[in-house]
């Protein structure tokens, strides 16, 4: 019999809980898992319920004053959030809703909050299906969690171990009217025809086959946790802590097998979705196999994966842009800093030796970037060299290069960053020496 108790033996794994939200849509499901919760003294008082409007259906404002009169009803609090749900270029419809949903209930989470969500035995059974249809793997067909960090608290899902036949029985019991959405008899998506046509053939054969289902998703989950856990220590043993890059060769110890999982996990690290065999393919035979003369690049979601000198990077694509000073910056006389743009500014530091400070004092200063063509004179090498030799001497990535403020006194380049100064203001001095700090935020 479907009582408070599934509720109270989740919610005690998360100790302490401030407050509670309970995703509320209006269905049977949830508004099942509403009312025991609002039967809850102890949860009562720090409970909300939370109806996402979507704007995709005319119902949609219907079922907001409705989800709004049974919390009232509850004595339940109440939050209507709506939501931007437009699918963008591959995404489908279910999944933009979805992943808009998530986001907008995401939000509402504090530290020690949790967000209470409905599904139940049955969609454990769909999801696992349809992620096996999809070739997924162990993540895949581990289902949904029970408990799974969302924002800053958790998502929680009490209803996992009850099928749907128990929820409407308690539904009926109680006498709940709830919402049917009608999409819900429309085939033409996938879990609906899973659902409606499927489902009833394999459970009439098979009637304890949810229950089965979960089992084997639960023995996927614990694989797929003990998997990430070595992944984790792998990815360690082959990742940069300071740039995050994966060193190849590093890389290239491992099995083929523990290869893909590395570069899966460490993209997820980047926040990324979990990447498709055919991205995991392309990054081999495209970026980590392509000639070493070339600078592969290889464009996922709003990232750039790409090598350099035998290290893997991925890289925000907003981290790319070239910085843009329309003119260059005037450094004011006697400032000890200046700030460059909200990821990089300079300071003038004292040093054994560097620009000598009363050139520096005397100097008209000024700021820019890498236009090219720019040369340095530097201390013991003839000539005057090149920033783009210099560059790829110093192993800078190709992407760096153009942030690399360069510091002019009196229209002459006297320092490049924090990396060269030119012998033609350089002193050895200790009393008159000052350097540059260069603090900046970039891939």
């Amino acid at each position: 019999m479907l009582t408070t108790n599934i509720i109270t033996s989740v919610l005690i794994n998360l100790k302490p809980v401030k407050h509670i939200y309970v995703a509320y849509s209006g269905g049977v499901d949830s508004h099942v898992l509403l009312h025991l919760c609002a039967n809850m003294p102890k949860l009562h008082s720090r409970l909300t319920a939370v109806y996402v409007h979507h704007g995709l259906q005319a119902e949609a404002d219907d079922w907001a004053v409705h989800c709004e009169q049974v919390s009232r009803q509850l004595g339940v609090a109440f939050i209507c959030l709506s939501v931007e749900a437009q699918a963008a270029n591959g995404v489908s419809p279910e999944e933009a809703a979805r992943d808009a949903r998530y986001q907008a209930l995401a939000t509402l989470l504090s530290r020690d909050d949790v967000l209470l969500l409905a599904q139940h035995q049955d969609d454990q059974l769909e999801t696992v299906l349809l992620q096996l249809f999809r070739g997924a793997g162990l993540r895949g067909l581990a289902g949904m969690p029970v408990i799974a960090p969302l924002g800053l608290g958790h998502s929680v899902r009490p209803l996992l171990t009850i099928t749907k036949q128990a929820i409407l029985a308690y539904a009926e019991q109680q006498s709940m009217s709830w919402v049917e959405d009608p999409t819900n008899q429309s085939n033409a998506f996938d879990r609906n025809l899973l659902r409606n046509t499927v489902l009833p053939l394999l459970t009439e054969r098979w009637p304890m086959l949810a229950t089965t289902v979960a089992r084997s998703a639960r023995h996927c989950a614990e694989a797929h946790e003990a998997l990430q856990v070595q992944t984790e220590l792998a990815l360690k043993t082959v990742l940069d802590v300071n740039t995050q890059a994966i060193d190849i060769e590093k890389l290239s110890a491992h099995s083929a097998y523990q290869q893909r999982l590395i570069i899966r996990y460490w993209l997820q690290a980047q926040g990324l979705k979990l990447p498709s065999e055919a991205l995991l393919l392309a990054v081999f035979e495209q970026v980590i196999g392509a000639r070493q003369s070339r600078d592969p690049e290889l464009i996922y979601q709003q990232a750039s994966i790409r090598r350099f000198r035998n290290q893997l990077y991925c890289l925000p694509l907003a981290s790319l842009k070239s910085p843009i000073i329309e003119a260059p910056l005037v450094w004011p006389t006697g400032q000890a800093a200046l700030t460059i743009n909200e990821h990089s500014h300079l300071t003038v530091v004292g040093a054994e030796n560097g620009i000598n400070r009363d050139v520096w004092q005397a100097a008209v200063i000024t700021v820019r970037f890498r236009q090219g063509g720019e040369k340095i004179a530097l201390m013991g090498r003839a000539g005057r060299q090149s920033l783009k030799n210099l560059c790829q001497e110093a192993a800078i990535p190709p992407w760096q290069r153009d942030k690399l403020p360069l510091v002019y006194l009196d229209g002459q380049l006297a320092a490049v960053a924090d990396c060269w100064i030119s012998r033609e203001v350089w002193t050895e001095d200790a009393n008159k020496s000052v350097r540059l700090a260069w603090q900046k935020n970039c891939a």
